[in-house]
């Protein structure tokens, strides 16, 4: 019969498909990771993985099990939370997935707050692109994601938490700025600076950019939206920044300008997520709440404005 030990390394080297890397990850020798295997694949009567140049590579049989392996950390993991749950104590870690678009800008205070209620619980930030952290959500790899939505994946419970408005941001010195009145034509042909293309900012902006008969520089992504900003403030381009980026220390009206046509009113809109299976439900659905009340406080606040 396989151990929960054998089904964490079998789980951690489908991930990496690396004997080195897996033993890492698991505080292990690489020969006691490879005697577990071993020992596993012959309680199973089967081959789970084979070599390949890269590494290690799953069999028809391996990929057939990955699933259930899967299943049996969540449930280990959901077992323990239970337990938690039933001595009426929020203590532990959760392993939290944000987008880089928006966590640097909302959670530390949100983190403070959590702290001052839970002084046991931990947050393990881990920003991601939010298309594979909402997959490493279903797979167990994480706890509880905050993404623009929609979040998609089967089992997960799902929670709707504000709308943050998108602003236009052109270089101080652009003709746009010094016109009355803008229109959406007069963006036509512009130049739109994006992130790298598995963010939903990208999407969206593409879809945005259609609307306005503008294009996205296609030969440069930005690894974060202070690279966009200051490219904008250079001269490269225009960019469409989230509220609570302009709003925050790092982000603000500096180097660049708010520059909008008349009735613009793009946003996006902004969710928690966590497996439905969860025992901290009340605990996440608490900690979505946070967050939206602070989301809530910035966007209504005084801020920065063109």
């Amino acid at each position: 019969m396989a151990t929960l030990k054998q089904i964490a390394i079998f789980a951690k080297l489908a991930d990496t498909g690396n004997m080195s890397e897996a033993a890492n990850a698991l505080a292990l020798t690489q020969p006691a990771l490879s005697q577990q295997l071993r020992t596993l694949e012959t309680s199973l009567g089967l081959k789970l993985f084979e070599r390949v140049p890269k590494g290690m590579q799953l069999t028809p049989a391996g990929r057939d099990l990955l699933s259930a392996a899967r299943n049996v950390q969540n449930a280990v993991r959901d077992f323990d939370d239970a337990a938690d749950r039933a001595a009426e104590r929020f203590v532990g870690s959760i392993r939290f997935g944000v987008t880089p678009t928006l966590g640097p800008y909302l959670m530390p205070s949100v983190i403070k707050t959590l702290h001052r209620r839970y002084p046991g619980l931990r947050l393990y930030i881990r920003e991601g692109i939010p298309d594979q952290q909402h997959a490493e959500l279903a797979a167990g790899e994480l706890d509880m994601v905050l993404s623009p939505l929609p979040i998609a994946g089967r089992g997960l419970a799902i929670e709707p938490l504000f709308r943050e408005p998108l602003r236009i941001v052109v270089p101080p010195d652009d003709p746009l700025n010094e016109r009355p009145r803008l229109v959406a034509a007069d963006f036509a042909g512009r130049t739109f600076l994006t992130l790298d293309h598995r963010h939903h900012y990208h999407r969206q902006l593409e879809t945005i950019c259609g609307h306005l008969d503008a294009t996205v520089l296609a030969d440069y992504e930005g690894t974060s939206l202070d690279a966009v900003q200051q490219m904008v403030g250079s001269g490269v381009g225009l960019a469409i920044l989230p509220e609570l980026y302009i709003r925050s220390d790092a982000g603000g009206l500096d180097v660049v300008r708010i520059a909008e046509p008349e009735g613009w009113q793009e946003y996006r809109s902004v969710g928690v997520a966590w497996r439905s299976s969860a025992a901290f439900a009340e605990l996440y659905t608490e900690i979505g709440e946070t967050i939206a009340e602070e989301a809530r406080i910035r966007l209504s606040g005084a801020g920065p404005r063109g």
